[in-house]
């Protein structure tokens, strides 16, 4: 069985960390080196970067603070945000990211999924896959363009088609849960998991160690969290003990 990683995620606009409410109400959380250098050190497993304003501003992706984060950081790094063409994913691995998270472009033009994962292997190839609860029914739909645009697409299906056209893993966060820390939606973590073979990471409302515990029981292969380390509240190794404790596998 493979272990349970814990991901701190870095939202990044104009150079600095940010964290806000189902993407909006941002507020300023800090430098993104200096936090990468301490959630390395707090036990982080892995590192995600996203680039909260890169869609829906039309501008390119972070890679100066990519390529400063890799400098110092030992962990493997994903990078997300304004990834619009193959050349705009192989720019953030040159920089120093591991995988590329592709979310608005992928649903504008899914072929994009399949040229980077030919062009850069699966495993680097993320879905980032935002999700809100439909407003005239039972399921989720897909979100976009930080979660100004609901797309009418079934997330399941959605899910499903990216992992068979070529995205090695899903970043998945619920829209409704994003900066609330009521929790993640374990409902929508499970149905996802049930489609798919490939890796799931859990984001989107977690405010302590019971909420993943919750996620992993749920079918989540890896948890990412943002406020509960930008307030200081916790650290990656925090709660691995506490996962532990609670019978999850964990890396030490």
């Amino acid at each position: 069985m493979l272990t349970v990683r814990i991901v701190p995620c870095l939202d990044v606009r104009d150079g600095r960390v940010v964290k806000g409410v189902q993407f909006q109400g941002l507020r300023d959380a800090g430098d993104p080196v200096e936090r990468a250098l301490a959630y390395e050190a707090g036990g982080g497993d892995e590192l995600v970067i996203l680039d909260v304003s890169a869609t829906t501003e039309g501008r390119g992706h972070a890679v100066e603070t990519t390529r400063a984060v890799r400098r110092v950081l030992g962990i493997p790094l994903t990078v997300g945000g304004g990834v619009r063409r193959v050349e705009d994913a192989g720019r953030l691995l040159d920089a120093g990211a591991d995988k590329v998270g592709v979310n608005t472009a992928a649903v504008d033009e899914p072929a994009l999924l399949t040229a980077i994962a030919t062009r850069y292997g699966a495993q680097c190839t993320i879905l980032a896959l935002d999700a809100a609860r439909r407003l005239d029914g039972p399921g989720w739909e897909v979100v976009t363009r930080a979660g100004r645009h609901r797309t009418g697409m079934d997330a399941v299906d959605w899910a499903r088609e990216a992992t068979a056209r070529g995205a090695g893993e899903i970043l998945l966060t619920s829209w409704d849960r994003d900066g609330t820390r009521a929790g993640y939606d374990l409902s929508l973590i499970a149905a996802i998991r049930s489609t798919v073979a490939v890796p799931v990471i859990a984001s989107g409302g977690a405010a302590h160690a019971g909420h993943l515990v919750e996620a992993v029981h749920a079918g989540a292969d890896a948890l990412l969290a943002a406020s509960i380390f930008h307030d200081g509240e916790t650290t990656p190794a925090t709660l691995k003990t506490t996962l532990a404790a609670a019978g999850v596998k964990v890396r030490t």
